[in-house]
């Protein structure tokens, strides 16, 4: 599996392996798996999941942005000596010589955004602490981004949508020992919020079981059965 190199400047400070359903947080704040000390970084500034034979970078709406390569980005699959910058500390993305990699990655999988210096500039604003709350007010549905179905995007309209291997489930999922009906995401006044409902394998949030309700928060990886899939926003 490959492994992630925090570095300050040309200084290597620590090295996190990434194993297959890692999810790892990076930021300011102590409860992060990756700490970054720094005025420059967000509390919970990015985070990195495990999709498939892949691993998924994501900007956490960070006030100073995430960067691959010198691009800003908002999500992006990572390749071989990928080198990522937030703040002031670069992170080295890398597969041990002689491990094997997962092919077609960049080709078929990459989904980075780059944005040009005008929207970098806009998404900043928006993001300032006297802006959120306007923000927050645009909000008008959630989605599902099912990685499993080519990224279909499911939009959650309804009161309650259901997830499982039954025909009769709004979104479903094969799996052994997934529940004819194995959760629900029910959409409230204050969120959404998932629930585990039958199966004897419960549904994922970040790498941690659901046994009763959680609530979403923007680019949560669900897995449920043999799926995975990430939970967003659209203004």
């Amino acid at each position: 599996m490959p492994t992630l190199t925090l570095k300050f400047k040309e200084n290597s400070i620590k090295e996190f392996p990434l194993d297959k359903e890692t999810n790892i947080s990076i930021g300011r704040h102590n409860e992060n798996d990756v700490v970054i000390n720094n005025l420059a970084v967000s509390g919970y500034h990015a985070k990195i999941d495990s999709i498939g034979n892949g691993f998924l970078l994501t900007d956490l709406q960070s006030k100073n942005g995430t960067f691959i390569n010198g691009k800003t980005i908002n999500s992006h699959y990572l390749t071989h000596n990928d080198t990522i910058i937030i703040g002031k500390h670069s992170l080295i993305f890398a597969y041990k010589a002689g491990e094997s990699r997962p092919k077609n990655t960049a080709a078929d999988m990459d989904q980075t955004m780059i944005l040009d210096t005008g929207k970098y500039k806009e998404m900043m604003e928006q993001n300032a602490p006297e802006k959120r709350i306007a923000k927050k007010v645009k909000i008008k549905e959630a989605y599902l981004s099912i990685f499993s179905k080519d990224n279909e995007e499911v939009c959650l309209s309804k009161k309650i949508t259901r997830i499982g291997k039954a025909s009769d489930n709004d979104i479903i999922m094969g799996g052994l020992l997934t529940g004819k009906t194995a959760a629900t995401i029910s959409k409230r006044p204050g969120g959404y919020f998932l629930s585990y409902v039958d199966g004897m394998k419960k549904p994922k949030v970040n790498g941690s079981a659901v046994t009763e309700s959680v609530q979403l928060k923007e680019f949560d990886i669900i897995s449920i059965g043999s799926g995975k899939m990430q939970f967003s926003y659209k203004e």
